[in-house]
């Protein structure tokens, strides 16, 4: 099995990753991974959109799994199998504000991970770290923003929206009026930067 790293947006996969996907016989992955890997796919490929990922390890050693971004970014790299790195929305999003990455620390907030992912960037920011969040469509921001108004430090936070897409956007402010994010794939920077 192979797990291959799509990229956050289009045009940001590896030339590792399309050799790997020209040769691929049987593909899985979400609608978004598969259509940024469409167009590298042989035409007698089966592919399969998946929604269930539960059942992953169960899937024959010829499987390629897509994951969007890195899969060792909060995707499937626990998977068994050979892993081909992606170009991630963290690496996009630090370049983009010239940040380096090791200053900064990856937060996870995705199902049932936010009131731990709310407690984490807080530690973290007390911490003086940068926090990457990778929060889901749900996650509650004004609570966020709230939480971290309470520490009373100066912080700046940056809402990066589709990155990599056409439609990218990327805005920058402070804890005390902090963007809100408007689109349902984002992520936030929070920190000195």
């Amino acid at each position: 099995m192979k797990i291959i790293g799509v990229g956050c947006g289009p045009g940001l996969l590896t030339v590792e990753a399309i050799r790997e996907l020209k040769k691929a016989r049987f593909v899985y992955g979400s609608d978004r991974a598969i259509e940024l890997a469409r167009s590298y796919l042989p035409e007698h490929c089966t592919v399969r959109s998946i929604d269930d990922y539960k059942n992953l390890a169960t899937l024959p050693d010829n499987a390629v799994i897509l994951s969007t971004g890195d899969p060792m970014l909060a995707g499937l790299g626990y998977l068994r199998g050979e892993v081909i790195p992606g170009i991630s929305s963290l690496q996009i999003a630090a370049a983009r504000l010239h940040i380096p990455l090791s200053r900064i620390i990856v937060v996870v907030a995705h199902g049932r991970g936010h009131e731990q992912g709310m407690r984490d960037t807080v530690e973290e920011v007390k911490r003086k770290k940068i926090v990457f969040l990778l929060p889901d469509p749900k996650f509650d921001v004004t609570e966020l923003y709230r939480r971290l108004a309470a520490l009373n430090v100066p912080l700046q936070v940056g809402v990066c929206e589709n990155l990599a897409y056409p439609d990218e956007r990327i805005v920058v402010g402070t804890i005390a009026s902090p963007p809100r994010p408007n689109a349902p794939l984002y992520s936030l920077l929070i920190g000195d930067f």
